[in-house]
C-alpha cells in the first residue's frame, strides 16, 4: 500500500494520533504521515483478529489468530507475530515478519504438521495470506520507495492519492488509489487497478474507534472485484504499549509461542 500503508492497516494495529488543520499540499508528506498512522501506533502492540473469507461461490472458511508488533523507533525497522489459533487445519501456524526501510523485508511461515519453517520469497509477497484475499505484503506493507506518489484530489474528509509501482515487473497492478482520511491520516478505501484502468481489487476500513488515545482500524474488507469473493477482518482486545521484549520475535517463537504475550491477561 502507500509506503508501507495497506489494507490490513488493522491488523498491524494501524493507529494515528495527529490531527489535520491546513491541507498538506505535498503527495510524499502525505505518504509518510499515513505510513506513521497506520503503522507505528505506541512502541508495540497486540490484537487478536478474526478472518472471515467468502468465495466466489458463496462458500466460507474462518481464521483466528493473535498478532504482536513491535517498533523500536517511529518510521523504522518493525517485528511481526501472527499466531493463527482457529480452524484446526491452520492451528499453530505462525508467520514472522521482519520488516525493513531499506530493503526487502524478510518473511518466514511456520507449519507445524511438518514441523518446518519455510522463508516465503520476495517474489511470494503478492500471494493468498493463508487463503485469504489479503496478501503477505498486505502485512507488513510496500515500501515507500517502491511507488511513485500523486495527489490527485483534496476534499473535506480525504487525500486522494494514485500511486504508481517503479518495478513494473514485480506486481500484478498498473496503478493503485488512496483515499487517506485528513483527521486520522488512516486509510479509508484502496482500489488497485489493471493495465486497462479498471479496478480488480478493493480494499476498505468499514470501522474505526479509539484505543489509549489511539483512533484504530477494527474491521475491513478486501473485495475481489474480478474473480468475486471477499475477506472481512475483525479485530478485538487491542492494545498498545505493552512492553513485548525484542527476543520475542525469533524463530524459536515459531515452534515454541510465547503464551505470556498471546494471553490476553498477563
Amino acid at each position: 500500500m502507500i509506503g508501507r500503508l495497506t489494507a490490513i492497516a488493522g491488523l498491524v494495529l494501524g493507529a494515528a494520533s495527529a490531527t489535520a488543520a491546513a491541507p498538506l499540499e505535498d503527495a510524499d508528506a502525505i505518504v509518510e504521515r499515513a505510513n506513521l498512522a497506520a503503522y507505528y501506533a505506541g512502541d508495540d502492540g497486540r490484537t487478536e483478529a478474526r478472518m472471515l473469507i467468502t468465495d466466489g461461490q458463496g462458500r466460507e472458511q474462518m481464521r483466528q489468530f493473535t498478532i504482536l508488533r513491535r517498533n523500536p523507533e517511529p518510521g523504522g525497522d518493525q517485528q511481526f507475530l501472527v499466531f493463527f489459533s482457529r480452524p484446526s487445519d491452520v492451528r499453530g501456524t505462525v508467520y514472522l515478519v521482519e520488516k525493513h526501510v531499506d530493503r526487502d523485508d524478510d518473511r518466514w511461515l511456520y507449519l507445524p504438521g511438518l514441523d518446518l519453517v519455510k522463508r516465503i520469497s520476495a517474489g511470494d509477497k503478492r500471494t493468498s495470506f493463508v487463503g485469504s484475499h489479503y496478501y503477505y505484503e498486505d502485512v507488513s506493507g510496500r515500501l515507500p520507495t517502491e511507488d511513485t506518489h500523486t495527489l490527485v484530489e483534496t476534499t473535506g474528509e480525504h487525500y486522494l492519492l494514485e500511486h504508481r509501482p517503479i518495478d513494473a515487473d514485480s506486481v500484478e497492478f498498473a496503478s493503485y488509489r488512496t483515499w487517506i482520511d485528513r483527521e486520522t491520516f488512516l486509510p479509508m478505501k484502496i482500489e488497485y487497478s489493471n493495465d486497462d484502468g479498471e479496478v480488480y481489487r478493493r480494499v476498505e476500513s468499514l470501522d474505526v474507534a479509539e484505543f489509549q488515545g489511539y483512533p484504530t482500524v477494527t474491521r475491513t474488507l478486501v473485495s475481489d472485484l474480478a474473480g468475486g469473493g471477499t475477506t472481512e477482518m475483525r479485530f478485538r482486545f487491542i492494545e498498545y504499549d505493552i512492553g513485548v521484549p525484542a527476543d520475542v520475535f525469533a524463530e524459536r517463537s515459531m515452534r515454541t509461542p510465547p503464551r505470556e504475550w498471546l494471553e490476553r491477561d498477563r
